[in-house]
């Protein structure tokens, strides 16, 4: 653990991305500072080293960049979770709700632990859609949603109203402007 060490810091805020009055936040300064990206992995785990997982899904792309390290050091599968298209096994896929239009996710069907405990992961959760996807592929493949992880969360979009069923936790949150 550092110390002091102030996430927020190492958090790049970008106004007016992608378009004008979004402030965007960029995780990708977080993966250009070692000490950044080292605070967020050991938190992950202290966070989730007792949570008797059997699994942890990785939603494209950024949160296979935190949720590898992540199931190293737990010593469990990574499933991941990659738009629709991109895995070359038989999968089960999910449509949601995008702001302009909508968008799919899949996952390999086979790779879903049947009754285990599935934590999923991402870097960000802004509105929860991709992520209430996520949740609901794995209970179709006959998995628990153990839980949502995001390095950032913008409550402010509220996304607990369709993640209300899930234990969501992160370790920086913005409540917009």
């Amino acid at each position: 653990m550092h110390s002091g060490f102030n996430l927020d810091d190492a958090i790049r805020k970008i106004p007016d991305f992608p378009k004008p009055g979004i402030l965007f936040y960029d995780i990708t300064s977080v993966l250009t500072k070692p000490a950044a990206f080292n605070y967020v992995v050991q938190a992950m785990v202290r966070m989730y080293k007792d949570a008797k997982l059997d699994a942890i899904a990785a939603v494209e792309s950024r949160g296979f960049l935190f949720a590898a390290p992540l199931a190293d050091h737990l010593q469990l599968p990574i499933l991941l979770v990659r738009k629709k298209g991109k895995l070359p096994g038989r999968t089960i896929s999910k449509k949601y709700a995008l702001e302009y239009g909508e968008a799919e996710i899949e996952i390999h069907v086979d790779d879903i632990p049947r009754g285990g405990r599935v934590l999923i992961v991402d870097d960000l959760i802004a509105t929860g859609g991709t992520l209430r996807a996520t949740a609901d592929l794995l209970v179709e493949g006959g998995a628990e949603p153990a839980g949502v992880f995001g390095v950032i969360g913008l409550p402010f979009l509220r996304y607990d109203d369709i993640l209300a069923d899930l234990d969501v936790r992160t370790l920086i949150e913005y409540f917009g402007e």
